[in-house]
C-alpha cells in the first residue's frame, strides 16, 4: 500500500483521464475525447475546490501553461468548458519538477523543484503540507506509483478505442500493482470512475520475491 501519514490531508493522488485501450490522449481528437457531459464537468468543479495543490513534470507543465494563456485569450478556439477549467488552473498550486525549467515560472501559482521529485514528494507527504494530486505528468506518476508513495490511484475511464490514434500509453514502464477499489461512479451514463488503494507487489501473487 502507497506509504501514509498520520494527517489525512498530506495523501497523495495519481488522477488520470484514459481511453478503454490505455491512451492519454489521441491526434485529432479533442480534449475529453469530446464526450465531456454536464455530470463529468460539474464534478471537475467540485474537485477544484478541495485544495489540492498539483504535481507536474516540465513537459506538462509547458503544454498545459500555454494552453492556460491560450485559454484566457479571446477567441481562443477552446470550448466553454474547456477554456474554464484551463484558466482554472492558474490559481491553484502547482510544484513543477524539472532540471531544465528555469525559475521564476511563469504560470501564476506555481513552484520550481529541481531536486528528485521523489525525494521531494516523500517530504512533502512527511510534513503534511495538504492534499497532493498528479496533473498529468506520465513518467513522474510511474515513479512516484513504483516508490510506493501513492494513496490512491483514480481513472476516468472514456469509452473510446484509439487504437490507431492513441498517444501516451499509460501503463508502459509500470510495475505489478495490486488494486483495491474504494470507489466508483457512473458520469452521464458513459464516463466511468475508479478509484483505488494501490499495491506495488515484487512479483505475482503467492510468488516469492525476487
Amino acid at each position: 500500500m502507497g506509504e501514509t501519514t498520520a494527517e489525512a490531508s498530506a495523501d497523495l493522488m495519481v488522477d488520470l483521464i484514459i481511453s478503454l485501450d490505455g491512451y492519454a490522449s489521441a491526434e485529432g481528437w479533442p480534449g475529453w475525447w469530446g464526450l465531456e457531459g454536464p455530470e463529468y464537468l460539474a464534478w471537475l468543479e467540485q474537485e477544484g475546490e478541495k485544495g489540492y495543490t498539483f504535481l507536474l513534470g516540465a513537459n506538462t507543465y509547458r503544454l498545459m501553461s500555454s494552453m492556460s494563456e491560450e485559454a484566457a485569450a479571446e477567441s481562443s478556439g477552446f470550448s466553454e468548458d474547456e477554456g474554464a477549467s484551463l484558466t482554472g488552473l492558474a490559481t491553484v498550486p502547482k510544484v513543477v519538477f524539472s532540471s531544465t525549467l528555469q525559475a521564476p515560472l511563469t504560470w501564476p501559482n506555481s513552484e520550481l523543484v529541481t531536486g528528485d521529485a521523489v525525494e521531494a514528494v516523500r517530504e512533502m507527504k512527511r510534513t503534511g503540507t495538504g492534499a497532493l494530486s498528479t496533473l498529468g505528468s506520465l513518467s513522474l506518476c510511474r515513479s512516484l506509483l513504483t516508490a510506493g508513495l501513492v494513496d490512491r490511484f483514480r481513472l476516468v475511464v472514456f469509452p473510446v478505442i484509439t487504437g490507431r490514434t492513441g498517444r501516451e500509453r499509460i501503463y508502459d514502464g509500470y510495475p505489478d500493482v495490486a488494486l483495491e477499489m474504494v470507489d466508483s461512479r457512473t458520469f452521464d451514463g458513459r464516463l466511468q470512475l475508479l478509484e483505488y488503494v494501490p499495491t506495488v507487489l515484487t512479483g505475482p501473487p503467492g510468488s516469492r520475491p525476487i
